[in-house]
């Protein structure tokens, strides 16, 4: 399982996810963006990037318990 932030430096989330994605090993990973950038077209983004799920700083612990038992929205 991957936490990755959205608003990184030079290279941002969005992007790393789908070089993620590309690599053999991070095909079936978990990989969910947890970020300050909650807006509908940065959930949009997030699911068309390849992340599991799109969360919104602070994380629930509830809500990451709902991913990781595969019952959470894609990207939600």
């Amino acid at each position: 399982m991957i936490l990755l932030d959205i608003g990184l430096p030079k290279l941002n989330g969005y992007e790393v996810c789908r070089r993620i994605r590309k690599r053999s090993w991070g095909k079936d990973m978990v990989v969910i963006a947890l970020t300050g950038w909650g807006q509908e077209e940065d959930r949009k983004r997030s699911k068309e990037a390849g992340f599991n799920a799109h969360f919104v700083k602070p994380l629930e612990r509830e809500a990451l318990m709902l991913v990781l038992a595969g019952k959470y929205p894609a990207a939600a």
